[in-house]
């Protein structure tokens, strides 16, 4: 008991420090962040740009689709280019033209001539002539006509220019995606200034740009830089130090007494009240959504090849990439937070054996609410684009145009105050097990704190506004995917996992407790600050690089030991009759540690690194683990709560387990064969390119659609074949359940209170 209280004082602690540092972090992140400029004048005094038009060319690009259409500072989609890196090749192959043609007419050029010109431009363009007094940044008049030149092409790609139908159709862009000539403008505007802060010194910090060198651009001198090179290798040497620690800690424990699985189900005498029945609703609609997810998925795919049709149709009329796209990624999110939602609100009763009066009513309501934000939001995100309907409806009802948070802020503050009424739902619920002492009552407490951050922290959603600086929406956005879904949605996850085995007996509730606390803190430790390795390159202070780098080598940690510890003791009862009913609820655990593994911990790193993301950020190397980790841990994890309440749900005699078997299977193959022969072979090849030429030619249409790449493409096919037909078999399940049910359903009654066990 001391032990456990001890690993508690050690959360609170490392919970206060760690965000103490990250919103120090974020203070440097806004006083040093790249200058946006009153005006961007030539040296005879013609202005190109304004201060103003900068930020509307930035509300402009989310409004058309924003990092669902290319990336800035690589964050986004990858079909189209990264903007920044793509304006930023032909700024300076255009100046070093017109420098070239400058020299031609005083005669012939020389080799040495030739590099004296190459050397020229790399100067001129990393020089920082911004002017703190006045807000200004000055450029030559040769530099002032490679900036309008690139522009007009941006004018007319964004606009209706048949010369660049062909380049749309490769960028997966419908014709006129901007109609507003003066959003048009600002467009470029936005693009010139994003690529400004990638190559523009620092001042006082010759050779080192806003943006740390990134992307990598040789000919404007774009290399990594010192720190990326030495930080990498401090996270190489810290990873290995931590998994030595870590087995080190866990060979410790291995004395401990193992749990001795009961001889009958313990949760077999249990009974659904009128809340926890009302919990089956949500897991429906979470299978229906998560085949809106694949579908959306299938054809966002094959837009990478035909950018405007799918098989011949022109569905991007109707169904354009980034609408496509947005619900893709949207929806993955609801559905697998909808299950994990609904895990809450169901096993809330069953712990603490009290139904708190009127929670049916709330948990309906709750239900509908959602239903509202996810119809809602995805309706006026489609009908906006679709339409171009502006920047403000974007803003506040259609598409932001932010990855994973893409949802107008109308929806976000819905969003918010139904997750605040789920916290009060689940505490009210929770209240009696938290009150009376028990061995599982630290559990419920960490279910409870955790669902408390799930709907306090999904307020960082709400700190941006239309006018905010683009790295302090990065820095506020990754709070939201980083800190919300991939941190407190999993601590939460964890904790319902473990008194999910602890109930089952699988576990000892001491051991849980212990293990549980001594994880998050793990997790925490490396997670809070860990999130700074998606802002290596977003226009911030090299701090950041040192401090992401330490830390996100750090989390490769949670969830793997107590799916091995499950495995282990499953194996080790799997003669014991009663534990098949829960066979692919605990296989769907295992799966989320193989893929916690996998997918968060070996593709994750493969990534994080700041040298290796300054060659990957952007390409598929990061989709390659955003599906693994994504899918295989939070999307099994919700299956696999899913299938455990469902179990207790509705009568043991209704279950199709036939289906679950080939579903689970197919599931976890697909993935794999998604991500081993698809993205991860892509990423690699857009890698070598990335390294060997520059990030604007990885993501061209050079490569993007080269036969290479398209071949990639295809091979998706049998993966995603394999996947979707694991989704539909746990549909057929699903279906299957409610058509025997329509005679004979779980009695309603009280509930043994599981808490004292």
């Amino acid at each position: 008991m001391k032990s456990t209280h001890r690993l508690w004082r050690w959360l609170g602690l490392i919970f206060v420090l760690s965000f103490g540092c990250l919103g120090y972090l974020g203070y440097q992140i806004y006083l040093f962040a790249p200058p946006i400029p009153k005006q961007v004048v030539t040296t005879d005094g013609d202005v190109l740009y304004t201060g103003e038009q900068i930020q509307l060319g930035q509300q402009a690009w989310m409004a058309a689709g924003g990092q669902q259409l290319g990336t800035v500072w690589g964050h986004g989609s990858y079909v189209a280019p990264d903007w920044s890196a793509d304006w930023l090749h032909r700024e300076a192959v255009t100046l070093q033209s017109l420098r070239t043609a400058e020299q031609q007419r005083a005669g012939t050029l020389s080799d040495s001539d030739k590099a004296a010109v190459a050397a020229g431009v790399r100067t001129e363009m990393r020089r920082n002539t911004y002017d703190d007094s006045n807000g200004t940044v000055t450029v030559t008049p040769a530099r002032a006509q490679a900036i309008r030149e690139v522009a007009s092409h941006y004018e007319g790609l964004f606009g209706t220019d048949p010369k660049l139908a062909q380049l749309r159709d490769h960028y997966a862009m419908t014709e006129g995606t901007l109609p507003d000539k003066a959003h048009r403008q600002a467009l470029t505007a936005f693009f010139f200034w994003s690529a400004w802060a990638a190559t523009t010194d620092r001042p006082n910090e010759a050779g080192l740009s806003y943006t740390s060198n990134w992307p990598h651009e040789p000919l404007v001198g774009n290399t990594m830089s010192t720190s990326a090179a030495m930080w990498s290798m401090v996270s190489i040497i810290l990873l290995l130090a931590g998994i030595a620690a870590m087995l080190w800690l866990h060979k410790g424990d291995s004395h401990e007494e193992t749990a001795q699985v009961p001889k009958a189900d313990p949760l077999l005498g249990a009974k659904a009240t009128p809340s926890m029945k009302a919990t089956r609703k949500y897991f429906f609609i979470v299978i229906a959504l998560m085949l809106l997810q694949i579908g959306m998925g299938i054809v966002t795919a094959h837009y990478a090849v035909e950018g405007q049709s799918f098989f011949g149709l022109p569905l991007a009329q109707v169904l354009p990439y980034t609408v496509s796209r947005t619900v893709h990624t949207q929806i993955g999110i609801f559905w697998i937070a909808t299950a994990w939602l609904a895990t809450g609100l169901y096993v809330a009763p069953l712990l603490s054996g009290r139904e708190p009066k009127l929670q049916k009513l709330g948990v309906d309501a709750l239900f509908w609410a959602l239903i509202v934000v996810v119809l809602g939001s995805t309706v006026t995100g489609w009908l906006g684009t679709l339409q171009h309907r502006g920047v403000d409806f974007s803003f506040w009802f259609g598409n932001q145009g932010l990855e994973f948070t893409s949802m107008g802020r109308f929806w976000q503050i819905l969003l918010f105050v139904g997750l605040l009424f789920w916290v009060f739902l689940l505490g009210r619920a929770l209240w009696p097990a938290l009150k009376k002492p028990s061995e599982t009552r630290g559990l419920i407490a960490m279910v409870f704190l955790s669902a408390t951050c799930i709907g306090g922290f999904y307020a960082s959603s709400l700190t941006w506004g239309q006018h905010t600086h683009y790295s302090m929406i990065e820095y506020w956005r990754w709070w939201l995917v980083h800190l919300w879904v991939e941190g407190f949605f999993e601590v939460f996850a964890t904790a319902v996992v473990a008194l999910i085995f602890t109930n089952l007996g699988l576990v000892r509730a001491a051991s849980a407790n212990r293990a549980i606390v001594a994880e998050t803190i793990v997790f925490l430790f490396g997670g809070i600050l860990g999130t700074l390795h998606h802002l290596y390159w977003t226009g911030t202070p090299t701090s950041v690089i040192a401090v992401g780098a330490v830390f996100s080598a750090l989390e490769v940690v949670p969830l793997t030991l107590i799916g091995l510890e499950a495995l282990q003791t499953y194996r080790r009862s799997k003669n014991v009759a009663w534990l098949g009913a829960y066979k692919w609820v605990i296989m769907s655990f295992v799966a989320v540690g193989f893929w916690n593994t996998v997918g968060a911990g070996l593709l994750g790193f493969a990534i994080n690194p700041p040298a290796s993301l300054y060659y990957v950020q952007g390409l598929n190397m990061t989709a390659a683990h955003g599906h693994a980790a994504l899918f295989g841990v939070y999307g099994m994890l919700g299956i696999g709560l899913m299938l455990f309440c469902l179990r207790g749900l509705y009568d043991r005699a209704l279950h199709a387990d036939k289906f679950l078997k080939p579903a689970f299977w197919s599931l976890n193959i697909g993935l794999a064969m998604m991500v081993f022969m698809s993205l991860l072979p892509s990423g690699i090849y857009q890698a070598y390119h990335a390294i060997t030429t520059g990030l604007w030619y990885a993501r061209s249409p050079e490569v993007i659609h080269s036969k290479v790449m398209e071949t990639f493409v295809w091979l998706r096919v049998p993966g995603d074949i394999v996947f979707a037909a694991g989704s539909l078999l746990l549909a057929v399940y699903a279906i299957h359940l409610l058509r025997r049910t329509s005679s004979k359903a779980a009695p309603v009654g009280a509930i043994p209170a599981a808490a004292e066990r």
